[in-house]
């Protein structure tokens, strides 16, 4: 069984996570396709995600398995005074950084869900590839990540052993990719259906 590390970080967008979240734990769960190991992991125990949702990680980074696949997801920007938070704070925070190049070297697959982007640029992971991300951090990513070919128009991009995503329910869309990828376009149409996901066809 695959495991799938969710990354989480103060002020991350609800459905960034919680839509592939979604995705990967209900693969597998019936008659169709085979099932993930899905958790959640974050540098601290206790995460306050946007407006507000508190939430218990399942592991912090000191305790976490190691990972086939893992995903960052976004969320954030810039407070009145300039302060970052969410991904524009995590894509300079160090612990972060060092989790997502260690595991980096193990995963089969990394994703990301729309400024999580900027985390996988900082850590370097994103030279002379393709990436996309929400719309109104285009200019950001251009800027962290001057060596990648930026797609605004796609709604996820696949480079092989990294795939990114656009904006918040763009992250559910690359998760049935990814389904599809690992298991098979049947196995994702009944993920799919059972979500009553009507986009994915």
């Amino acid at each position: 069984m695959k495991k799938i590390a969710i990354v989480l970080f103060d002020d991350v967008e609800v459905l960034d996570f919680a839509g592939p979240f979604e995705v990967f734990s209900i693969t597998g769960r019936r008659k169709t396709g085979e099932p993930y190991e899905v958790f959640t992991v974050a540098e601290k125990e206790t995460i306050a995600a946007r407006n507000q949702l508190t939430i218990t990680p399942t592991y912090t980074f000191a305790q976490c398995p190691t990972p086939h696949i893992f995903l960052v997801p976004g969320g954030g920007g810039y407070h009145a005074d300039g302060r970052p938070f969410g991904s524009r704070k995590e894509m300079h925070n160090p612990v972060m950084l060092d989790w997502v190049k260690r595991m980096s070297g193990t995963s089969e697959k990394i994703l990301s869900v729309c400024t999580g982007a900027l985390i996988l640029a900082k850590a370097g992971l994103l030279d002379n590839l393709e990436a996309t991300t929400h719309f109104m951090a285009i200019d950001a990513l251009r800027e962290a990540a001057p060596r990648t070919k930026i797609s605004p128009e796609k709604r996820y991009v696949d480079n092989g052993d990294i795939i990114l995503s656009a904006g918040v329910s763009a992250g559910i869309d690359m998760a049935f990719y990814v389904v599809e990828k690992l298991q098979g376009k049947e196995v994702a149409l009944e993920s799919a259906r059972y979500m009553q996901y009507d986009y994915w066809k």
